[in-house]
């Protein structure tokens, strides 16, 4: 006799299972008293095999204060909505609306009185359907070698059906005996009931052959599908189907030949051609099928009315959320464009002294720099900015970065640092990183300077930074528990805390609960973008008045760190040395910066507007050019087509990228080209086509 194959795991035990083995892998085991299944004792798994591969309906509690509940597919429909959760959990919790009858019975089964219970009553808690119901079962104790009790066998059949049915043939036998003498006048009398049922029912009301061909219908079927009764005779149940549902009615024929249908819907076609939605129940008989089908298609349009509205609930907040965050932009956008508009207005003026034009040309500067780090909190909260991951030491990189946060956060709030022994290797970009870092301590140090409020002069407080490791991410945002390897940066303050009302919306963008003019609300949302988008999350954990935890959580790697030193890079050519640069830019304002800078640069340029036309310069005269330095988003072949083109044709001519677009940004990594994000200044510009140009030639 061949055997089942094993599967390749140490889960062997579980073979034959089917959906009842589906859950028990599916559970996280980790925290569960009874540990992974690999570690099982071996009378449970041999029991757990026993009771998954019996086609009867079979239940295994394991232990002896505590019975954890095990069951089998079979088992499945006595569960109803505890289903999704039963499995392994305490048995006192699973059925905790029967417990207290339970219990004597498995204290009887313990002490080695075992009992066979049929049809016994139960009274359950409704969530599963009918309140009181029968059972025929028995409860066996499982000894272990030493001959103390590891469990309890349970074999169970619900009889609520058998038990009802049988209580109602009895009253029908009664009745029927009662009513003997007046045997005609009572067949009358029910036969002129059944009647008017039958011929005033509003419901459909159908009886068919096995094979499901119509015998008799009531006068129903005109009204709610235009059929005169008589048409019917004879016709098929799948005649009338949609054929999108002709499938499940082949199944749900077949269901009540086996037994009763308890519920299904599909559409019949009207006389008209149009389709109404039936809700049927059927009970077979021994040479013939009786069901009732109820027309639901009102119910089924207020459903989609219902879905429809919630759509449209949810686009509304969509909606909102969008205008929360576009008018954040706009706010500070507008602040921005304020200070450089005014200052160059300013520059205009006649008999402007070098001190106060020098004032100028550095706020209008500084102020470009603000509106970039302002697009990149965007994009970090939006999970698309262009990352430079590389392996490093988080603990080393936070012991590096304290001294900064301690100048930050001013001499009346102390800093510490954790860190283990060990190294605790992630690979991220450090510069986001460091960013992340710095935006929690300034948060800690806010919460506790709102804590010390007015006239408390040297008030103390403590940020704590501790770095770890963890095996999980614990449930957050809506998401569930995710396991795996992470590196952990905690930033703990004993500062106010955070509101609960306020807890839910603390990593939108523009959202703070500091004063007007003292925070933008995009700190938070850079430091989940940057973990989210590096395969992480964050964490936080708050108590009003008592303080507040960020944990930042990294995928943790194995391997050496590298290097952040860019002296490791190829030494670059001097400004002066004059390179030859092929522009690709479709914007002419910022085609004609671009050349003017590069003159100023010494270098020397050709401005082409397309791709197309670029491949042909070169093609023309292939070493003509040192560097091409292209934008990415252009009409036709865009930037990255572009530089692919050349590399297979031309692959000793470098080419550098550039682009504010998001989604380019956030693909930076699968394209391989050195790209350069705008708004870059001249500086980076010269040292971005320098370093290319050093690197193809070293």
């Amino acid at each position: 006799m061949l055997s089942a194959p094993a599967p390749s795991d140490d889960l062997g035990f579980l073979a034959g299972g089917g959906k009842a083995t589906a859950l028990i892998r599916a559970r996280d085991w980790a925290a569960h008293p009874l540990g992974p299944p690999a570690t099982w004792p071996v009378p449970l798994k041999t029991a757990l095999s026993l009771i998954l591969n019996s086609p009867e309906s079979m239940i295994l509690c394991w232990g002896r204060e505590e019975l954890f509940f095990f069951f089998n597919e079979t088992y499945f429909p006595l569960l109803g909505p505890r289903l999704p959760w039963a499995m392994g959990t305490p048995m006192r919790e699973v059925w905790a609306d029967g417990w207290d009858q339970a219990w004597p019975i498995i204290e009887d089964a313990y002490a080695g009185r075992s009992q066979r219970f049929v049809d016994l009553p139960w009274k359950l808690a409704t969530d599963r359907g009918a309140e009181d119901t029968w059972w025929s079962f028995s409860y066996s104790r499982i000894l272990d070698d030493a001959g103390d009790i590891a469990g309890l066998f349970i074999f169970t059949n619900e009889t609520t059906t058998r038990v009802l049915s049988d209580r109602a043939l009895i009253d029908s036998q009664h009745q029927l005996r009662m009513l003997n003498d007046t045997l005609e006048q009572q067949v009358e009398q029910r036969t002129a009931e059944r009647d008017r049922m039958w011929n005033t029912s509003p419901d459909l009301m159908v009886t068919l052959d096995l094979e499901g061909h119509y015998r008799r219908v009531n006068p129903a079927w005109a009204t709610i599908l235009g059929y005169d009764p008589a048409e019917m005779i004879g016709r098929h149940a799948f005649d009338l189907a949609h054929p999108d549902d002709m499938e499940a009615t082949r199944a749900a024929l077949g269901t009540v030949r086996a037994g009763t249908l308890p519920s299904f819907e599909n559409r019949f076609r009207h006389k008209d051609g149009s389709y109404r939605w039936i809700q049927w129940i059927a009970a077979p008989g021994e040479t013939e099928i009786f069901a009732i089908g109820r027309h639901v298609s009102a119910a089924k349009d207020a459903e989609a009315r219902l879905r429809e509205a919630t759509e449209q609930l949810h686009q509304a907040q969509k909606m909102e959320a969008i205008g929360q965050l576009t008018g954040g932009v706009a706010h500070d956008f507008n602040n921005l464009l304020t200070i450089i508009r005014g200052s160059v207005e300013l520059l205009r003026r006649p008999h402007l002294t070098e001190a106060r034009r020098e004032r100028y040309i550095d706020a209008i500067g500084e102020t470009a720099d603000r509106a970039a780090r302002l697009t990149g909190q965007l994009l970090a909260f939006a999970r698309r900015q262009a990352l430079t991951p590389q392996r490093i030491d988080v603990a080393q990189e936070v012991t590096a970065v304290a001294g900064l946060i301690e100048t930050l956060v001013g001499v009346h709030v102390a800093v510490r640092v954790g860190r283990p022994p060990h190294a605790c290797v992630a690979e991220v970009d450090r510069s986001q990183l460091e960013t992340a870092i710095v935006n929690l301590a300034i948060n800690a140090r806010d919460a506790i300077k709102d804590g010390q409020g007015e006239g408390q002069g040297e008030g103390q407080g403590e940020i704590a930074i501790l770095v770890g490791c963890a095996d999980a991410i614990p449930a957050a945002h809506g998401r569930g528990h995710v396991a795996g390897r992470f590196v952990t940066i905690a930033v703990r303050d004993d500062g106010t805390g955070i509101d609960p009302d306020a807890l839910p919306r603390i990593f939108e963008p523009f959202f703070t609960t500091k004063g007007v003019g003292k925070g933008t609300g995009l700190g938070l949302s850079q430091v989940i973008g940057f973990a989210q988008q590096s395969g992480g999350d964050v964490v936080v954990e708050s108590v009003p008045e008592c303080g507040t935890t960020f944990t930042l959580f990294l995928p943790r790697i194995d391997g050496a760190v590298e290097s952040g030193d860019a002296a490791a890079m190829p030494e670059a050519a001097a400004d002066t040395e004059g390179l030859r640069i092929l522009l690709v830019e479709d914007h002419p304002d910022v085609g004609a910066f671009a050349t003017e800078a590069l003159a100023e640069l010494g270098h020397s340029s050709v401005h082409v507007a397309a791709a197309t036309e670029a491949i042909a310069r070169i093609e023309a005269a292939p070493g003509r050019f040192d560097v091409v330095f292209s934008d990415v988003m252009m009409p036709g072949m865009n930037g990255v087509a572009l530089a692919q083109v050349i590399a297979a044709r031309f692959p000793q001519l470098p080419v550098v990228l550039s682009s504010g677009y998001s989604e380019v940004l956030a693909d930076n990594a699968h394209h391989g080209f050195d790209l350069l994000q705008k708004p870059y200044s001249v500086e980076q510009l010269s040292r971005a086509l320098r370093q290319a140009v050093a690197q193809r030639r070293g």
